[in-house]
Parts: structure tokens; sequence; C-alpha cells
């Protein structure tokens, strides 16, 4: 979750559009996955329909003749839609072929495939996403899908000082005497700052794809992400290029490390504000991690990262990105082991010092109010420290990470199950990312907590099933109201999913993330498919500063595959979701407009799980 981003809107922005976008295709009735199905896997419709008793349905091939009938049936009123709905299940149809069609009495869908075989055009495109946020370096021509796409670098070099202003409550900060070199990295989602909490959770999303795909032996999966499989600069360099992507964002979380002998004056403990000023303690801030590194002040829609002439600063270090950088530090240590061995040295001895460094100050919280970036507070760091120690123990194997697991609350749990589970993936939400390395990784934990813990793991993916079978749109996610950001909490449910399949081979697990899948490509009551270029209903308008288009023609529409935050009916805080409230159903709280921040902006730790999903099954498509 960021800050409220109507600060960035120019005064324009809050005004009606007029003839901004172009006429699109009406929604439809029968909703799917707008890119098609697998020939030989699930494949699920849903129907919007009054009727409370089953209906006929056929399925026509492209010359209109009947292939299949079978009947709905009646899931009945959805409260996350508002509408009453009926399945359809034609799975036991297994022809490839282009222009298919259900119909269902006078509903009729738009034509699909059925693919033998998996195009990984999803997997290419969600990647893609992660190289054009990239700063430091211009975006070439040659390796983006339109020419538009291309531009130059934005802050090159990225060199900061400590913030040493008033922020929004006047407090002045006392900054610091040295400047880091924070180049590289990717921008975290629609504005230019670049943030080491966010970038954690979404380096070792990438990375636990190839780690995954390594450690089972999965080629298929090795190859989609190998080398010269991606658009990258890097590719041809004997790397698979998901880990060069990874290794980008991986070079500024390690430029972020406070240097050693520095004392820092930072808030402790979770205090509010006296007077509206935060009191600060000098503390050995050696070897922590700066929050993030932004401008002073939002710059508004539309501005190219090169066209970005505002100040830029460090923020200072928190635990919780300290612990952060641990982990993927860590991560980054095990995975390059053979690949770069002087990379993973170096990576482990920061590793090693962010964790040492978060031991020693475990409560620097993000407090301060800063404009121009998100704050990214968490409240709760015992999730970051169970996963920092899982990524270090994994890596190392030494007694004192494994005493730290097991004195963690943590220990053990899955998402949902366990004696305190974990919670469902998010930034602020980690712990399950340290369950899910010690459960593939191999670690010297003991056979019985290894299956303990692959138990609670497979106990919270019965739990995501559960909650499919209470969704009229089967999703496996059942939340009472959406949040920012729902459509990764969605595919981050996927992951899980995901790895019970590895764990088990049992085919309902995949089956579930399929359907998490399916709901972000167009399976839900809009009738949208939350990615942009996949599907006659895609996302077109996200609230980005450079892919702004509905903003001004002279600036891009986005590149295919990238990830809406989707239905947000928790936080409605910008322009459009203010006037929503109320008057919307929680999957159908999201408009296709740049001003909805809160619903149509995207970001590094979204597009992330969809990487993954997407990596995950075309690899185990039959």
């Amino acid at each position: 979750m960021r800050n409220n981003r109507l600060a960035a809107l120019p005064l324009v922005a809050l005004l009606p559009l007029a003839g901004a976008a172009h006429a699109e295709e009406a929604p439809r009735a029968l909703r799917f996955n707008q890119s098609g199905f697998e020939a030989n896997g699930p494949k699920r419709a849903v129907l919007a329909d009054p009727s409370a008793q089953p209906l006929d349905w056929t399925l026509l091939d492209a010359k209109g003749g009947v292939v299949l009938r079978g009947k709905t049936r009646v899931f009945g009123d959805d409260a996350a839609s508002g509408e009453h709905v009926h399945q359809i299940d034609f799975s036991s149809f297994r022809r490839a072929g282009d222009g298919y069609r259900l119909k269902v009495g006078d509903a009729e869908s738009r034509p699909f495939a059925l693919r033998a075989k998996p195009d990984g055009k999803l997997t290419r495109a969600s990647l893609s996403f992660f190289y054009q946020q990239r700063a430091s370096i211009p975006i070439e021509a040659r390796f983006v899908e339109r020419p538009d796409l291309a531009r130059p670098a934005g802050h090159a070099p990225d060199k900061a000082t400590c913030f040493d202003k008033a922020d929004e409550r006047g407090q002045v900060w006392p900054g610091c005497g040295y400047t880091l070199d924070a180049s590289r990295g990717w921008y975290d989602a629609g504005d230019h700052g670049k943030y080491v909490v966010n970038g954690g959770v979404s380096v070792w999303t990438l990375v636990n794809a190839y780690e995954r795909a390594a450690v089972l032996k999965r080629k298929a999966a090795l190859k989609a992400v190998g080398d010269g499989a991606l658009a990258l600069p890097e590719r041809s360099n004997r790397v698979p290029d998901l880990l060069d992507e990874a290794r980008y964002e991986l070079a500024f979380l390690l430029s972020m490390q406070v240097p050693d002998g520095q004392t820092l004056q930072v808030p402790i403990g979770k205090q509010n504000p006296v007077d509206g000023k935060l009191p600060l303690t000098p503390v050995d801030a050696s070897g922590m991690a700066h929050q993030k590194i932004a401008d002073d002040q939002w710059t508004t829609i539309p501005t190219a990262p090169a066209e970005d002439k505002r100040p830029r600063y460090l923020y200072y270090p928190t635990t919780s990105a300290t612990l952060n950088l641990a982990a993927v530090a860590a991560q980054a240590a095990r995975v390059w082991k053979t690949i770069d061995p002087a990379f993973a040295a170096r990576c482990l001895a920061a590793a090693r010092r962010a964790y040492a460094a978060a031991v020693r100050n475990p409560e620097i919280y993000a407090l301060g109010a800063f404009a121009g970036s998100g704050g990214y507070g968490d409240g709760n760091l015992t999730d970051e420290f169970y996963w920092a120690a899982a990524e270090l123990y994994a890596t190392t194997g030494e007694d004192a990470y494994a005493q730290a697991l097991r004195a963690s609350p943590l220990f053990l749990a899955g998402p949902t199950a366990g004696d305190r589970p974990t919670g469902d993936i998010s930034w602020s939400s980690v712990g399950a990312l340290g369950g899910v390395t010690l459960a593939l990784a191999p670690n010297g934990l003991k056979p019985a907590e290894i299956a303990k813990l692959r138990a609670n793991l497979l106990a919270s993916a019965d739990s995501h099933l559960a909650d499919g079978q209470t969704q009229g749109y089967a999703l496996p996610y059942a939340p009472k109201g959406y949040p920012w950001g729902s459509n990764a909490s969605v595919l981050n449910r996927a992951i899980i999913l995901g790895v019970a399949y590895d764990l088990t081979g049992k085919a309902a697990y995949r089956t579930g993330a399929l359907d998490a899948l399916d709901y972000v490509l167009g399976r839900n009551p809009l009738d949208r498919s939350y990615v942009s270029g996949f599907g006659p209903r895609a996302m077109r308008n996200p609230h980005h500063r450079f892919w702004a288009r509905e903003a001004n023609p002279a600036y891009p529409a986005p590149p295919s595959g990238v990830l809406s935050g989707g239905p947000n009916s928790t936080d409605m805080d910008d322009p459009i979701a203010r006037d929503m409230k109320g008057q919307c159903h929680p999957q159908t709280c999201w408009t296709d407009d740049y001003r909805a921040f809160t619903q149509n902006e995207v970001a590094i730790n979204w597009n992330a799980p969809l990487a993954w999903v997407s990596i995950f099954l075309d690899d185990t498509a039959r």
C-alpha cells in the first residue's frame, strides 16, 4: 500500500475526461480467461443469470457446429460480485483449436482458443515488465514490443544523501554525512521511488521461481527463463535471464546498506508523534538498509523517468528494510553460489551484516511522514525476522540461525495453518516466504520438522481450495472486502497452491492456481482481463507516470503483461474510487482509469506473483 497520490495529479486530472478513451467492446454475461484455455486442462466459465434452474449450454466450434453440451451448475447469489451466477465446466473437451464459443440461451461468448501447448507469452510479457521498470539505463526499442515504449535512462546516476529537510509534520531530520550511489533497480510502481521493502518480496518471488525449477529439475521452466529466453541486454551471458533481471534489483538493494561506522538518529519503538515530532535516538546503523530512495514530492502524471528533476533522498534505515535485504541477499548467495561465486560471497556478507544490524536494532519502524513516496510502514516484524533467519539457515546451515528459527512463533507455520499462521503473502507479511524456502531448499531441519512444515503448507492450500468453493467465480480467495492490490493477493495464494502441487502432485492444487489466474485474466464480474495486452477487454490505462497515454497522447500506452492492482473496496482514497464508496460490490470496485491509483496502479510486487504463477502453470501443463 502506498501513500495517497492525490498530490501527484494535476488539476486537469481531477476533471472528467472528455474523449480520452476510445470505444471498447462491451462486457459479456459469459466470463472466462480471455487469453484462452489449455486443451488438456481445466476449463471453466461463469454466467451471470437470474435463473434458479440449471440452463442448457453448448460448445460450438469455429464453423458453428456443436461439439459438447451440458447444463450449468447453479451457484446462486454471490456476495463478492453481487450477481446470481451459474458455473460451466467443459474440461472434458480437449480438442485444440481456435474460434470456439460457448452459448447459453441468448448469451454467446467471444471466440476463444484451446491451446495444445503453452505459448509462453504471458511469462515473457510479465517478466518484460521488470526490464521496463528499470532505473538508470535507457529502455531500448530492440527489447520492447513497440518503439514508443523505449525511453532515455532516468536517474542515471541515482545518488543521494539522507533526507535533511522538514517532513509533512514539520519535523526536521538530521541527515547523514555520506552519499550512496543507489543506481539501478526497478521503479517500484507508478512513481519513481525505489523501496527496499517491496523490492525484497519481489526479488524473492522471481528468484524462488528459478530455485523451484532448479531444485525440482523442471526442464521446461528452466528453459522458459534461461539464457536467451527473455528480451534483455544481458541475454547470451550464460546466466538464466530471470536471474539477470533479479540481479538488477539486487544491485540496488545491496547499495542501500549503511556503511560501517555510521551513527544515525532514528525513531525507536512504536511511538506516536509528540507535538507533531518523533523523538529520535542515535544508534549504530552500520549494516542497516535505508527504507527507500525517492523524490521529495510527488511528480505529476505524466512524467517520464528522465524528466524527473525533483531532489531525491535516502530515507532513514528501518528494521524491516534491513531484514528484507538480509533475506534476499542470503537467498541470492545460495542460488548464485555456482553461477557467480564472487557475487554469492558478496551477497552472503551483506546478508550477515544486515541480520546482525537488525538484531542490534530490532524496533526501528517506518514512521516518518514523507511526501513524494510510499511509506511501507509495518508494525509487526516477527515475520521479517523469521524469513531472514530461514534464508540464512537454508544457505549456511549455521546453528545460530536455526536457533532463531526455532524460537520464532512462526516456526513451521503455513499462511493459514499452524500454531500461529504467518498470514497470506504480501510485502508486509513475509513469514510464508521463509516456510516455502525451508520446504523446498535442502537444509538441516529435522525430518519431523520438515514434515510438519509441509503439512501446514498443504493445510493452507486446502483452505484456499475450500474458499474457492464459496465463491461464485471459483477463485481461491474469500475476504469480506477486497484490499489494495487484491489481484496480487489472489496470485500469492496461487503460489501456495503451486507449492502444494509440487509437494504432492495432486491435480486439485494446480487447478486452484489456474482458477486464480483465470480470475485475473477475465473470469470476473467485470468481464475484464486485468493484464494489459491479454484479452479483448484488457486493462489499458494504469496509474503510471510513463505509460500514461490516457493522460497525454504523447506518452505510450502500457506494454503487454502489466498487472493492475485490481478491485479495492477497503481503501478507496482517490478521485475515482471515492465516488464508488458504498456503490460497488467488492469484486466490482475497479475502474480502468489512470487517476484510480488505489485500484489501477501497477507494482513490482504484483507482477512478480503473476510471473511465478505463469511459469508454474506452463511448466506443469499436460
